[in-house]
């Protein structure tokens, strides 16, 4: 039974150091495997740090800081959903992906929350 998982581009902030010519032929080539296979759902490019946000609520208090963050050593670049038959599936797919090439991807199964089980 196929799973969706969330897929996290973590990269330099620049993006990757690849020519922008390789970088668009591995990922197009990446983009029509996932299409072929139904794998694609959803996903795109984010804005970069200087564009982001940071909200937290503490003690009642709301918090809304700029960007960007000299916590990360590396940035959330953009996400995809995926489908796959497992995780190790998904993340064969995604090593065909140019960050990976260059930063670092996540990926996490989506799961229903308690209350959203039927």
């Amino acid at each position: 039974m196929s799973s969706t998982y969330l897929v996290i581009h973590m990269s330099d902030s620049t993006g990757t150091p690849l020519a922008r010519a390789e970088d668009q032929e591995i990922l197009e080539r990446w983009a029509t495997e996932g299409d072929a296979a139904g794998r694609l759902g959803d996903g795109g490019p984010v804005a970069g740090p200087e564009q982001a946000k940071s909200v937290a609520v503490r003690d009642g208090k709301t918090m809304i800081t700029d960007g960007p963050f000299p916590e990360f050593k590396e940035w959330f670049a953009g996400y995809d959903l995926v489908t796959a038959d497992s995780i190790d599936e998904a993340a064969a797919f995604m090593a065909k992906h140019p960050v990976a090439i260059a930063g670092r991807i996540y990926i996490l199964p989506l799961v229903k929350l308690p209350w959203d089980e039927s």
